[in-house]
């Protein structure tokens, strides 16, 4: 019997000596290797914090004990440490453990994450209430070097060091993100190591370390990179009110359980920030040698690394080559991204035009009116970020792009349900919270070959911002030698005539409707017609009047929660039309859905063809 076959809760982990922690180490990271070999999901990071995890459920009496995890990319083995071990294999499935860290999955999970640079904000308001309540438990967070350089990370540091309560912040600073973490952050010394003060420096860190125990300060002299971590920790962190400490080997488990007995004994106090270098993928040479460190993976063979992934094109392909064909042919067309190239299409944008490609790391915010910036001096931007994490930069998508009618262009993917990675990741919202806004142009695509154009035509929109939402998804109907088709703003098309019944579909749902169709003629006798709006604003109010005159049902379709497209349909057809017809709306439940593949996902919500049957068989009774 393995040691980590004894271990069902971290109490289990507690008994164990040193010697047998490393033998754990190694088992557990061997677990969950296989273990997302089989499933899928963010293998890297969690194999570069297996020493940190078993260190931290060593040390630390969880759950009493609260360890916060950032973004939760890193928490496979924290969760097969926790009681949950015997489940791993439905990390990531119907009904089965999500990806991230989740309250109402377990009690050693104290808050949950999926978005990042929050770990440190929630430290701090656990600290907080645990002080105001008299009770006495630690609180640690552990935080990405990708996640730290985003606004809402120092918000919570200043804070943190402002109020001097007694918490631990982790970094761990694997180098990498997702993307390589880019910003001044990273280059926060730059200056001052090449200013004849740099040999002061040094020699001041080379006094400082000799005091140091010898663990600490070997790994600190290893490179020039470590140095200026030192130089770092006693600038910018200290000046924040935090008392750091590193860098740290953060794979030397018998360093980190000494620094970590020693913050539980108090003989650390206050804030402290401790710095961990480690590697992600460690320990699996495939993720190693990977260029991004198999952060986000499909199932794969153990023995080569590689990964079962469809070869067809996506709707992010699509993006990524028809930016590089507009490119070619206006100069003044640069991308942006938010730390995801990859994930967005663009990491061929940047290898081929990589002075008109700018990745900002985790800051959406200041992407948004970055962009909004560029447009001020004629140079147009798309902006390619995830629909669930341009949630972050609502306020600058109103006040600083809308508000001034700036012409930027937003290249919203993972809109809709996203399957696997659950409800913090899907793109329930945009279409509700762009098209309540003026000023705006809100356009989603029926296929590859649509969304093509749709990038051509946001290129000519020189007025006001536009936005384009695109699922995960094969692209289907593209051609990228085909020319580019003119699209008239606001303009939809029918693509299926017929009678009393009519779809008005948004999106890539549109084989979806001509499912329900067939049912609808194959019980009923009757042949609907099928709009493809193209547009959730403006809406084609000319196509909609056109079809009042043989249609008495109207049936709007879209892969958003309630308030989007529809909206704008039932604002037209209650408040301009006076013969109004039956309406019935399909979009998304009004509940967050969880993990699952993405055709469950359309039953649990209703926007399947045989329950839009249903829905269109009472309004066929009304009438």
């Amino acid at each position: 019997m393995s040691i980590l076959d004894k271990i069902k809760f971290p109490k289990d982990l507690r008994k164990l000596s040193i010697s047998d922690l490393k033998t754990l180490n190694d088992e557990l990271r061997t677990y969950t290797i296989e273990a997302v070999s089989k499933t899928g999901g963010h293998l890297g990071a969690s194999l570069g914090v297996v020493e940190l995890t078993v260190a931290l459920h060593y040390v630390f009496n969880t759950p009493s004990d609260k360890i916060v995890w950032d973004v939760g990319h890193q928490t496979y083995p924290h969760k097969i440490l926790t009681g949950r071990k015997n489940n791993i294999l439905t990390l990531r499935k119907k009904n089965g453990l999500s990806g991230f860290t989740k309250r109402s999955e377990s009690i050693y999970d104290p808050f949950g994450a999926a978005h990042s640079s929050t770990s440190v904000s929630a430290n701090l308001g656990i600290t907080v209430a645990r002080d105001l309540l008299n009770k006495n438990f630690d609180v640690v967070s552990v935080i990405g070097d990708g996640a730290i350089s985003a606004g809402m990370a120092f918000e919570g540091l200043n804070n943190i060091g402002h109020l001097n309560k007694n918490s631990l912040i982790v970094l761990n600073d694997n180098e990498m993100s997702i993307a390589q973490p880019v910003g001044a952050m990273s280059k926060y010394l730059v200056n001052l190591l090449s200013s004849k003060t740099y040999e002061n420096f040094r020699d001041i860190v080379k006094n400082f370390t000799k005091q140091l125990p010898n663990e600490v300060s070997n790994f600190a002299k290893k490179t020039e990179r470590n140095l200026k971590g030192y130089l770092t920790g006693n600038t910018l962190f200290e000046e924040l009110g935090l008392n750091y400490i590193g860098p740290i080997d953060g794979h030397n488990l018998e360093l980190l359980v000494q620094l970590f007995q020693k913050y539980k004994e108090k003989e650390l106090h206050g804030p402290v920030f401790l710095h961990l270098i480690t590697e992600k993928g460690k320990g699996y040479a495939p993720a190693e040698n990977s260029k991004d460190k198999f952060h986000g993976v499909s199932s794969f063979d153990v023995k080569t690394g590689i990964q079962n992934k469809s070869k067809d094109k996506t709707y992010t392909n699509v993006v990524s080559d028809t930016l590089l064909k507009i490119a070619k042919k206006d100069k003044k067309v640069v991308a942006i991204s938010a730390a995801m190239p990859s994930g967005t299409g663009l990491d061929k944008f940047q290898e081929i035009y990589p002075d008109r490609f700018y990745d900002v790391g985790i800051a959406e915010q200041h992407a948004v009116t970055f962009a909004g910036g560029m447009t001020t001096e004629s140079i147009k931007p798309f902006v390619a970020i995830y629909s669930t994490f341009l949630q972050r930069a609502y306020d600058q998508i109103i006040h600083d792009i809308a508000l001034q009618s700036l012409p930027v262009r937003f290249l919203i993917d993972r809109s809709g349900f996203v399957g696997a990675d659950g409800a913090t990741h899907a793109g329930s919202f945009d279409l509700t919270y762009l098209s309540c806004l003026p000023n705006f142009v809100v356009m989603a695509p029926s296929s590859g070959e649509e969304l093509k154009n749709m990038i051509n035509l946001s290129l000519s929109i020189k007025d006001r911002p536009s936005a384009i939402r695109y699922p995960r998804d094969l692209a289907g109907d593209y051609d990228i030698k085909k020319p580019f088709q003119y699209i008239k703003i606001g303009k939809g098309k029918i693509v299926k005539k017929g009678k009393r019944i009519a779809f008005l579909n948004l999106g890539t749902r549109l084989k979806q409707v001509f499912e329900t169709s067939k049912l609808i003629k194959d019980q009923f006798k009757i042949e609907s017609t099928i709009v493809d709006m193209r547009f959730a604003k403006p809406i084609d109010k000319l196509i909609i009047k056109s079809l009042l005159k043989n249609h008495d049902i109207f049936i709007t379709i879209e892969e958003n929660a309630i308030g989007g497209f529809s909206s704008q349909v039932n604002d037209f057809l209650l408040n301009s039309i006076s013969n109004t017809p039956k309406i019935s709306n399909i979009f998304m439940k009004d509940e967050f859905i969880d993990q699952s593949d993405i055709g469950d996902q359309y039953l649990q919500s209703g926007i399947s063809p045989e329950l839009i049957l249903k829905r269109v068989s009472k309004l066929l009774k009304q009438l």
